[in-house]
């Protein structure tokens, strides 16, 4: 059965390819997973006409991100924490701290999306990356200081 995939699968091809598949595995699996159409020529024109907005919308969200990626390596963020002997800090700086540091700057940045693997525990400087975009990774500079009192 021939069929057009609407998403990638493994061992059979990536979104809007037309492949070739057996007919218990298109009927059985792909079109009731919704993970392909049958290839008639509505669902190639309907398909091609998606493909081209997602392609679109993809380009825009990768232009905010490379924006953003922009602004995020101008910043240099300082967190100031309590700390103990040999700059051991009571507590740890998160991923929570360090967006937070991010939003007073005025910038907005998912929690999520900065990759810190694992709490900063020392006094010192740090280079965080932010993954904005599955192609666009932002560095922030980080300082963390003692805090006063």
């Amino acid at each position: 059965m021939k069929i057009v995939l609407l998403e990638r699968v493994e061992k059979v091809g990536s979104a809007g390819d037309q492949v070739e598949v057996a007919d218990g595995f298109a009927r059985n699996f792909l079109i009731p997973a919704r993970k392909a159409v049958a290839a008639t020529s509505a669902n190639i024109k309907s398909l091609d006409h998606l493909l081209r907005r997602s392609t679109e919308r993809e380009a825009r969200l990768r232009g905010t991100a490379e924006t953003m990626a922009g602004r995020i390596t101008e910043i240099h963020c300082v967190i100031a924490r309590r700390a103990g002997e040999q700059d051991r800090l009571f507590g740890a700086v998160t991923n929570q701290d360090i967006c937070a540091a991010l939003t007073i700057q005025g910038l907005e940045v998912d929690r999520r999306k900065i990759l810190l693997q694992e709490p900063i525990k020392t006094l010192g400087n740090y280079t965080v990356p932010i993954r904005l975009h599955p192609e666009v990774v932002a560095e922030l500079r980080l300082t963390v200081e003692r805090a006063e009192g």
